[in-house]
Order: C-alpha cells, then sequence, then structure tokens
C-alpha cells in the first residue's frame, strides 16, 4: 500500500501530465486557429456576428432563456464581437505556453459550454462536447505543469491554485 497525501495530484504523474500537456496544447491551437479563421471570415465585425447569431437564434434548439442572451448580444454586437475575438485568442495563447492553465481552461469550458449551446441542433452534438470536457480536465487537472510557464511558476509556488 502506498501511502499518498490528498495533495498530490495526476500532475505529478510523468505519463498523465505528458497526456494533459498534449490536450492542452491541442485544445489551446484551436483557439488560435478558431480566432484567425473567424477573423478571416469577418465574424468579429458588428455584421458578421449579427450574422452568426441570428443564424443560431433560428436554426439551433437552444432554450428560450438561452436564446434571449443570444439575442442581447447580437444587439450589442459592436462591444460583443471583439470580445469573443480577444476572448479566443487570449485563451488559445495561454493554453498553449501553459500560463494560469488552471484558470483559463476553466473559463475555456464555461466559454466553449456556451457555443455548444448556442449551436445545439444546428452540428454534431459532440463537435463541442469533447473539447468543453477536455477544457474542464485540463483545469481540475493542472495540465500547465508539463511545458508550460506554470511549472516554473510552481516551482516558486507549489500550492498556489493558479497553476
Amino acid at each position: 500500500m502506498t501511502n499518498t497525501s490528498s495533495t498530490q495530484n495526476v500532475g505529478n504523474q510523468p505519463s498523465a501530465a505528458t497526456g494533459l500537456a498534449i490536450i492542452r496544447l491541442t485544445i489551446g491551437t484551436m483557439f488560435v486557429w478558431v480566432f484567425f479563421e473567424n477573423l478571416g471570415k469577418g465574424l468579429y465585425t458588428s455584421a458578421g456576428y449579427t450574422g452568426l447569431i441570428n443564424y443560431y437564434l433560428k436554426a439551433s434548439h437552444s432554450p428560450a432563456a438561452w436564446k434571449a442572451v443570444m439575442g442581447l448580444a447580437a444587439k450589442h454586437a459592436a462591444i460583443a464581437a471583439p470580445m469573443q475575438g480577444m476572448t479566443e485568442i487570449s485563451l488559445g495563447i495561454l493554453l498553449v505556453i501553459g500560463l494560469l492553465t488552471r484558470p483559463a481552461a476553466f473559463v475555456a469550458f464555461l466559454f466553449l459550454g456556451s457555443l455548444w449551446i448556442s449551436e445545439f441542433g444546428t452540428s454534431w452534438i459532440w463537435e463541442l462536447l469533447v473539447p468543453v470536457l477536455a477544457s474542464l480536465g485540463l483545469a481540475i487537472g493542472r495540465a500547465g505543469r508539463k511545458w508550460g510557464v506554470d511549472a516554473w511558476l510552481s516551482q516558486r509556488r507549489p500550492s498556489s491554485p493558479w497553476w
């Protein structure tokens, strides 16, 4: 029987930490890729963002309350569109470099979850659900402690909840 402390986590196990780092890099790269793809499509402009949201309002099977939230975002597209772009590129960069991975991954979980609800019924159900749950796993598993800036920061303050 092995004596393990309650603070030990999967990040202390080399193969698990490597697996989480690969997932972190994949999700981070996905965010960076999507940012540039959406930028090229003009989705961070008021017109492009409003058009996309209006499509979701018509075609998705999102709950009525969520459609009200999307309608509000469409009405304020001049603010919401660039905020979404900044969110996507910021999360992508933070996850790729492994900085503040736990909060970035948790925000990614919430953000991708909101997109999943918005797209509900317009695409394959697992298309966004897999990255949603992978992001939650990254937050729980301290994925920045391998191949990330958080690895260096955790040497200075190992008990910090940020990494």
